[in-house]
């Protein structure tokens, strides 16, 4: 017993100094986010977390956006942070992680569906139609074989955008439709139908904080922003499957 209790009192205190070492990590994290707010005006942070340079603190607002600060917010850096020892960029590999998806979630109902050979690659697509890196991106998807194609119909960048998107949703074939506009410029004959599913995509795309189209999601989550010619998203597809 008198051995055991050797063996078990170092380990409770090495316990009690981690438990109170996370909880003074809080504790300064709580007081990073409260300067941050203070000077900004808003409840704006999302999370603040201390990373191993320098004593910063990297701080991701609800915007999306990544800055750091000391452990008094007396100064916003916004940019990069290197570490020079792997020459891996911190910030870019923080902001991969900040901007993936839980892919599963999707509500692929929602989106239009095309099946090219045997599908067995999957990318999904938020556009607008009347976006002309969206038509460009179009004319890179419909060179690629055995992927299935998901686009959500995401009009943002004005009123003839969420009217085109609703006839195409409505439209008796609605890949059809959509490639007709995308593709050749043959624009979308108007039709009704319960067309809510373009608002709610509009209020997902939000939720995602998807700023511009079009914007890519691969199956593991990543998100691929703007335009990308075919060659590479084959080797992004590819990078998935490893």
């Amino acid at each position: 017993m008198q051995m055991l209790k050797k063996v078990i009192r170092p380990l409770i205190a090495a316990l009690g100094l981690v438990l109170a070492t996370q909880g003074a990590a809080r504790a300064e994290e709580a007081e990073v986010k409260k300067a941050v707010e203070a000077f900004v005006g808003a409840p704006a942070v999302e999370s603040v977390a201390k990373v191993p340079y320098g004593g910063l603190y990297e701080v991701v607002m609800k915007s999306g956006e990544l800055v750091y600060t000391d452990d008094k917010a007396s100064f916003f850096l916004d940019g990069r942070l290197i570490d020079t020892k792997t020459r891996k960029d911190v910030t870019a590999a923080r902001m991969a992680q900040l901007s993936s998806i839980d892919f599963a979630a999707l509500p692929l109902d929602q989106a239009i569906k095309q099946v090219r050979g045997n599908g067995s690659r999957v990318l999904v697509t938020f556009e607008d139609p009347n976006c002309t890196y969206c038509k460009r991106l179009g004319k890179e998807l419909a060179q690629m074989k055995d992927v299935t194609l998901y686009t959500f119909l995401f009009p943002i960048l004005s009123p003839d955008s969420t009217e085109k998107s609703r006839n195409i949703w409505c439209a008796k074939d609605r890949a059809k439709a959509w490639n007709d506009w995308i593709l050749d410029a043959k624009a979308p004959v108007a039709a009704k139908c319960d067309s809510a599913v373009v608002d709610r995509n509009v209020a997902l795309g939000q939720k995602l904080r998807i700023n511009g189209t079009p914007t890519i999601f691969l199956a593991d989550g990543r998100r691929l922003g703007g335009y990308v010619p075919a060659a590479e998203l084959e080797q992004q597809l590819a990078s998935v499957a490893k």
